[in-house]
């Protein structure tokens, strides 16, 4: 196995990309079809060998890379798992991918790990410290990595919006965002955000990436709740919002998500080819 240099860094495009999960790969690999560049969740290569980095090796010679981390905790009060940043400074040691990434929440706190994006009260205190814990993971990487927007299901009380808490984190501690439109708009209905003015807020620079993904709409209950379930097709309301987003901020390295109830390869790449349109309309209209 050959450690990969920055130099053999090769740049995501303006395009979109998809997440790459298990059933897919052996298609990945014996046909090599035209997906501009792959996602895959950082966790799932802390194995030191196996199969699983077998097909990375293979897959990374023709595709570029990001690594989507869910297992940091950012959030928490405990100290950052030293073991596991370590495994993540080897796998990007290792591949060199074009981009890291984590999310705005935490999951775990004395050495107990929960499997959900758990989130923040929008308070200066929470804000601070993940700035000093974004730059605890930038200094060890040796480069900056890019935080996601999360999806909630309950509100803690703080000082901020969830957009000035984004904004801040984001511009004190100089990673750059990682925008959620699918995240954004469950919290828009679940939450009541003014979802525009979210995408208004955020600084234009600071977009690296953009998430889409489908969600599920919980009837019968006594107010709106939307789940983000990653099981379905993107839905209309998100496309709308993500075509908003591509005109503030222009196109970006746009992924597809999808982990439950996963369909075809061909499937996603429809999705992806869907917001390459919506991305090239917006190249038109600036040209």
């Amino acid at each position: 196995m050959r450690r990969a240099s920055p130099n053999d860094v090769r740049p995501v495009p303006v395009r979109a990309g998809i997440g790459l999960r298990g059933p897919h790969v052996p298609r990945v690999l014996a046909e090599k079809p035209p997906i501009p560049w792959l996602e895959v969740h950082s966790e799932n290569y802390f194995a030191a060998g196996g199969a699983a980095h077998e097909a990375l090796e293979r897959i990374r010679a023709d595709y570029p890379l990001s690594f989507h981390g869910v297992g940091l905790s950012l959030g928490s009060t405990d100290p950052l798992d030293p073991a596991h940043l370590q495994r993540l400074c080897e796998i990007v040691a290792r591949y060199q991918p074009a981009l890291v990434s984590e999310h705005l929440s935490w999951g775990g706190i004395d050495r107990m790990h929960w499997n959900d994006l758990l989130p923040l009260p929008h308070a200066r205190e929470a804000a601070t410290l993940l700035v000093a814990r974004i730059h605890e993971v930038q200094e060890a990487l040796g480069r900056q990595i890019l935080v996601e927007n999360i999806s909630s299901y309950l509100r803690f009380h703080g000082e901020m919006s969830e957009a000035d808490f984004v904004v801040d984190v984001v511009r004190r501690s100089g990673c750059g965002l990682l925008l959620d439109i699918n995240n954004l708009y469950v919290n828009s209905v679940n939450h009541g955000i003014d979802a525009l003015g979210y995408l208004e807020a955020m600084p234009r620079g600071s977009v690296a990436e953009i998430h889409l993904a489908g969600h599920t709409r919980r009837t019968g209950l006594p107010q709106p709740l939307i789940i983000d379930s990653h099981d379905d097709l993107v839905s209309d309301e998100v496309w709308a919002l993500y075509e908003c987003a591509v005109a503030r901020f222009g196109p970006r390295p746009t992924l597809i998500e999808w982990d439950a109830r996963l369909p075809s390869l061909d499937v996603l790449m429809e999705e992806a080819a869907r917001a390459n349109r919506r991305m090239e309309v917006s190249r038109a209209r600036v040209a």
